[in-house]
């Protein structure tokens, strides 16, 4: 699945730069019997729109007709991230911070018995993050590594 992914992306990748837009992130997934190859755009400041993705659809349709890097039939997906997109890339995280997030770990982290948190990203460098989560009443800061990082998104702060 995965170098169905990089494949897709060494192809996708040019195109986008190129309409000057970002690849956000690609999936292939099945669900029930239909497969879906999702291809997440955005601006560099954010707000996509529909033109935007109609146009990236249609250009990279073209490119994945040609080269046929998928052997399965599938239906092509282009969109938005949408509010809460994912944190991948080391430019996806510095431009989070001072904003609400969501991180899930793949272990306990500094003593506590938490797994996820959800708070403003406060810091962010080659080693980790830093985030300010409220746990239970208390604000506390919590340092992350990246290994320990499994998912990260931007996250609607319903609290404000």
């Amino acid at each position: 699945m995965s170098k169905i992914l990089t494949e897709v992306e060494k192809l996708v990748t040019p195109i986008v730069e190129e309409l000057n837009l970002e690849l956000v992130d690609t999936e292939f997934v099945k669900e029930g019997r239909n497969w879906f190859l999702r291809i997440y755009v955005d601006t560099p400041q954010g707000g996509i729109d529909i033109e935007h993705c109609a146009l990236v659809s249609e250009r990279i349709s073209e490119v994945l007709d040609a080269k046929d890097p998928i052997e399965q039939n599938y239906f092509l997906e282009v969109s938005s991230p949408g509010a809460e997109r994912p944190l991948k890339k080391e430019s996806d995280f510095e431009r989070a911070v001072g904003q609400f997030i969501h991180v899930k770990t793949y272990e306990l982290v500094n003593g506590l018995k938490e797994k996820e948190f959800e708070g403003f990203l406060t810091a962010y460098s080659e080693q980790g993050l830093e985030m300010e989560v409220r746990i239970k009443t208390r604000k506390i800061k919590v340092q992350l590594t990246k290994e320990k990082i499994a998912f990260a998104r931007l996250a609607i702060n319903f609290s404000a």
